[in-house]
C-alpha cells in the first residue's frame, strides 16, 4: 500500500465535518421548519411535515441534502433522527394545547429505523409527552429504506402500530413496488 496524501486530506475533511455537525447538534442549530399538508379539496389543514434545517451561524441556513448524507452511516444519524422526534412531539404538543387537532410527519432515515431499540426510543419520547397521542405522529419511511431488510422493517413497524404511530411511504413507487 501506498500513502496517498489526497485520500488522507478527504478522510480529514469528512471527519472535521461530521464533527462539525456533531457540534452543530450540541449547540441547537438545528430547527425544524413545517410544510403544511392540506386537504385539496376543502382546503383544510391536516397536519404538518416536519423539516430539518441547520442555521450555520455563518453559513446561514444549509438545507439537509447538504449535511445529511454525511451522516447517513454514522450514530450521530439517529441521534439527530431522535431530536427530530423529539422536536416534533415538543411542537405538536404545544399546537394541541393551543386547541388545533392536527398530525405531524417526520421522516425517518433507514440507518435510525434500523437501530435495534428505535421502537424503545420512540415509546419513550412519546410518553414525554401524554397529552399528544401517538396517533398524531407519523413517520415517512423512503419506499427504498423498508426494503432493506423486510422482515426486521415488517416487525418495526407492527411494534410501532401497537404504539399507535402511523407510518406512510415516502417516495412510493420510485423504489420497489412488492411492499
Amino acid at each position: 500500500l501506498f500513502f496517498d496524501p489526497e485520500h488522507r486530506r478527504l478522510t480529514e475533511e469528512r471527519v472535521m465535518a461530521i464533527g462539525r455537525v456533531q457540534e452543530a447538534l450540541d449547540q441547537q442549530e438545528f430547527l425544524l421548519y413545517y410544510q403544511p399538508k392540506v386537504d385539496m379539496k376543502s382546503g383544510r389543514v391536516l397536519g404538518f411535515e416536519a423539516l430539518l434545517r441547520w442555521e450555520h451561524p455563518s453559513q446561514g441556513l444549509i438545507a439537509p441534502m447538504q449535511f445529511l448524507p454525511l451522516i447517513e452511516n454514522t450514530g450521530l444519524s439517529s441521534r439527530i433522527g431522535d431530536w427530530v422526534i423529539s422536536q416534533a412531539l415538543e411542537h405538536l404538543s404545544q399546537w394541541r394545547r393551543d386547541g388545533l387537532d392536527i398530525s405531524v410527519s417526520v421522516n425517518v432515515s433507514a440507518r435510525h429505523l434500523q437501530e435495534p431499540d428505535f421502537a424503545q426510543r420512540l415509546s419513550e419520547l412519546l410518553a414525554r409527552h401524554p397529552d399528544t397521542p401517538a396517533t398524531a405522529l407519523e413517520l415517512e419511511v423512503l419506499e427504498t429504506a423498508a426494503h432493506a431488510d423486510i422482515e426486521a422493517t415488517s416487525a418495526l413497524l407492527s411494534r410501532c402500530r401497537e404504539i399507535g404511530v402511523r407510518f406512510a411511504l415516502d417516495d412510493f413507487g420510485t423504489g420497489y413496488s412488492t411492499l
